[in-house]
């Protein structure tokens, strides 16, 4: 578990140290940072969150396409 967290970590860390050359990509970061304080929760939990809705509503259309 432990090194599951500490790859997710230093892969948000890589984004974030990307981000100074993409601009798009920055804006982005600054939109989780503040959605996190609004929340009271961590950047990396905010990421986290994100990450795990977008993958959960992606497997969920793909499921409703392979009903119809």
């Amino acid at each position: 578990m432990l090194e599951s967290h500490t790859f997710f970590s230093k892969m948000v860390d890589e984004l974030v140290e990307f981000s100074e050359y993409d601009p798009e990509l920055a804006d982005g970061i600054r939109w989780l940072d503040v959605q996190a304080q609004k929340k009271g929760i961590t950047f990396y939990d905010m990421v986290f969150e994100v990450l795990y809705k977008h993958d959960v509503n992606s497997k969920a259309k793909e499921w409703l396409s392979t009903r119809n």
